[in-house]
């Protein structure tokens, strides 16, 4: 299932709106680590491991598109 996701940051949060997604994050967005953390968010907000949530789009933006991978 694929889901917008915006990003904010300096807050830490999870609002959800029907297929999007608004996420704050406290980490800084330097060397990926602010996407490592949106990854760990959403796994734990949709119950599901890190590696089944990936980034389909928007790497170094803060509106992305995610895909979660349930079995």
């Amino acid at each position: 299932m694929r889901y917008e996701v915006e990003v904010v940051f300096h807050k830490d949060f999870i609002k959800v709106e029907d297929d999007r997604i608004v996420v704050g994050l406290t980490s800084k967005p330097e060397r990926g680590r602010a996407n490592l953390e949106l990854i760990r968010k959403l796994a734990k907000h949709f119950n599901v491991s890190s590696s089944q949530i990936r980034i389909v789009s928007g790497m170094k933006s803060r509106r992305k598109v995610i895909e979660v991978i349930k079995d």
